[in-house]
């Protein structure tokens, strides 16, 4: 007779359940990959949207034809180069971007000077009107173009600065310094006080403060500022074209209007001068950009 033994159990402690996962916290600030994705997808299209406008001057300066924007798909078959060719050797180009360079550098330099010394004097000084003052350079913005270019026309006629650098930079500085001035002034409310304290007390007059401590700390605004001032000027089409009167001292803005006249337009040289035009403006904010979202931001901190 043949006896059967049954199975035995194994104890309920060694019986486990498989480990489950660990579950992935996500930390702070941390973003699912979905919403990575998304933000990436948004910031690609609007990059898209922005180059567009580029790349399509660029193509259009390609054609040949001064009609070839009504028809931009025919430019592919037939691209070119000779629009470039034209504008820098048979154009006072080049007069164009000396006047250009003169006076957007001349206002860039005097211009940031101005504000400067003001924004840092009405930041640390408290004279008689220093309130006043700001408002005064607030309110001068508030005029149209219209209704400064007769008395500003008639004030650099009295100078003989008429058709001259210097009175056309003095012109775009008035336009200039009021804004430059409110960035700066609230830039320099950021640093603090107790630094001017520390440069008297080594001696330092407060021109020697200003200079020698506050300017380098404050190279973001100032960057900010040279790049306004700088794209004020150079873009600048309505004091150019009524102050300036010969043709070797009109500015790009004005010199593109040499490409339009009455009943015709040669569209293609105008977008093969825009896009040389483009190249100071880039390079110039090449140099600047590392300081300009710093600036920008330290800016608004305080009023």
């Amino acid at each position: 007779m043949s006896t059967s033994t049954a199975p035995t159990q194994a104890p309920a402690e060694q019986i486990t359940a498989p480990a489950a996962p660990p579950r992935k916290v996500r930390r702070r600030g941390e973003r699912s990959r979905a919403a990575s994705l998304a933000s990436h997808g948004v910031l690609t299209l609007a990059s898209l949207v922005a180059l567009f406008p580029v790349a399509w001057l660029v193509y259009l300066s390609l054609g040949p034809d001064k009609n070839d924007y009504l028809h931009p798909g025919r430019i592919w078959s037939k691209m070119t180069f000779d629009n470039y060719a034209f504008v820098l050797q048979d154009t006072n180009f080049f007069d164009w971007l000396k006047s250009s360079l003169i006076v957007s550098l001349g206002t860039t330099v005097i211009g940031v000077m101005v504000a400067a010394t003001t924004g840092y004097a009405v930041s640390r000084m408290r004279f008689p009107g220093y309130k006043k003052l700001m408002w005064v350079l607030l309110v001068t913005q508030m005029f149209p173009i219209a209704v400064l270019i007769v008395p500003m026309y008639q004030i650099l006629s009295k100078l003989q600065l008429i058709d001259n650098y210097f009175g056309l930079i003095l012109v775009y500085c008035s336009t200039a310094v009021p804004y430059c001035a409110w960035l700066l002034k609230g830039y320099f409310d950021t640093i603090p006080f107790e630094i001017d304290e520390a440069g008297r007390v080594d001696g330092l007059s407060p021109f020697g403060t200003f200079f020698r401590l506050i300017l380098p700390l404050a190279r973001p605004g100032l960057a900010v500022a040279g790049f306004y001032s700088f794209i004020t000027a150079f873009g600048e089409v309505a004091f150019a074209s009524t102050f300036m009167l010969s043709d070797t001292k009109y500015t790009f803005a004005v010199g593109l209007q040499s490409f339009v006249s009455e009943h015709d337009a040669q569209r293609n040289l105008m977008a093969a001068t825009a896009v040389l035009v483009a190249i100071p403006v880039s390079a110039f904010f090449y140099l600047v950009q590392k300081n300009l979202v710093t600036g920008l931001t330290a800016g608004g901190t305080k009023g």
